[in-house]
């Protein structure tokens, strides 16, 4: 591959330092993904420019004039402090004719929202858990059209922000507590869906009109107490400590039939062109002990950490990390937004 002017776009908080050297596993966390990414890109040979952004897109216009790059690593999952805004700053690269990595505005808008994202899937008749929206500041009454237990989220929020192991109810009144506690302390509207009892599994996609799957992924619980649910919480995603405490895990599953695998894969690919994805992002299901498959979510511009669910899932089918940030860049330079029309 030709040696490129790659700008990285991060959060403010998440630029990395030039080495690990020095710093303790936890305090690398944050902004691992932005080290692995601006760090492998260098050594594959590129002129990488990490910029910080917080609210100000004459930041990113500026250096965009100043550098000339040929791509835009985009690695922003929120602007201005808000989640849903990073769909703006792929549609203001677009508007300023720049090509990036990652999914186009539309998908972007249609994944991260998960109320749309599942009145979507509902639409196009694809299993997804039943679900009731809360709105904040109206009054918090029960749904009869659902069954307990219920899982209660953020309708926006990624990286599991807000999710506990309370977040399963089991009554009325605990629903009513957490769904207020969503609106006051992750400050959305919250989503609440009915809990699928069973296996979590996550499948990797890349592409913009013709997808590539990556091997089925299982989340795992070696040492799971009876009282906790087997779902990924925020601690189970970031608190390294208590991750060895519960024997969390992935891996690519290897015990279901290859019928059920090629029917996983094909609704995957389903999802992602019913919601214009491009680029890459992960699908999450849950599958029930009678074998019925409801899909969670899909996730534009997942985790990108090396060694993490999506990158380690490519690694099983001989995508290495750099192979991987390549055949990324790769499908930035190719994607035809209309401007290119």
């Amino acid at each position: 591959m030709r040696k490129l002017r790659v700008l990285v776009l991060m959060d403010r908080d998440f630029v990395p330092p030039d080495s690990l050297k020095g710093y303790q596993p936890s305090e690398i966390l944050e902004w691992k993904t932005e080290f692995d990414v601006v760090s492998t890109l260098r050594d594959i040979g590129h002129h990488v420019h990490p910029l910080g952004v917080s609210d100000d897109l004459g930041e990113i216009r500026q250096a965009i004039l100043d550098d000339k790059p040929h791509i835009v690593f985009n690695l922003l999952e929120e602007f201005h402090g808000v989640a849903l805004f990073d769909q703006h700053v792929a549609s203001y690269l677009e508007l300023m004719q720049q090509p990036y990595t990652g999914c186009n505005p539309r998908g972007l808008t249609l994944g991260h929202d998960k109320v749309l994202c599942k009145q979507i899937l509902t639409y196009h008749r694809i299993p997804t858990p039943r679900f009731a929206v809360f709105l904040r500041n109206k009054v918090i009454r029960p749904q009869r059209k659902l069954k307990y237990p219920l899982l209660v989220k953020s309708v926006i929020e990624e990286a599991s922000l807000g999710i506990t192991r309370d977040s399963i109810v089991y009554t009325d009144k605990q629903l009513a507590d957490r769904v207020l506690r969503v609106h006051e302390e992750v400050n959305t509207d919250a989503l609440v869906e009915e809990f699928i009892e069973g296996r979590e599994f996550y499948v990797g996609i890349m592409g913009n009109q013709r997808l590539q799957t990556f091997p089925v992924w299982e989340l795992l619980f070696k040492n799971l107490p009876d009282d906790i649910p087997n779902i990924a919480t925020a601690r189970v995603k970031w608190d390294m400590e208590y991750q060895r405490k519960l024997g969390v895990t992935t891996r690519a599953v290897t015990d279901l039939p290859a019928a059920n695998i090629r029917k996983i894969v094909k609704l995957c690919k389903r999802i992602y062109r019913a919601l214009y994805l491009s680029g890459y992002a992960r699908i999450d299901l849950r599958i029930n002990p009678e074998g019925q498959i409801y899909v969670l979510e899909a996730n534009p511009n997942p985790d990108l950490s090396y060694g993490e669910d999506f990158a380690e899932s490519a690694s099983t089918i001989d995508i290495s990390y750099e192979k991987l940030l390549t055949r990324i860049v790769n499908l930035g330079l190719r994607y035809q937004p209309s401007w290119r029309g």
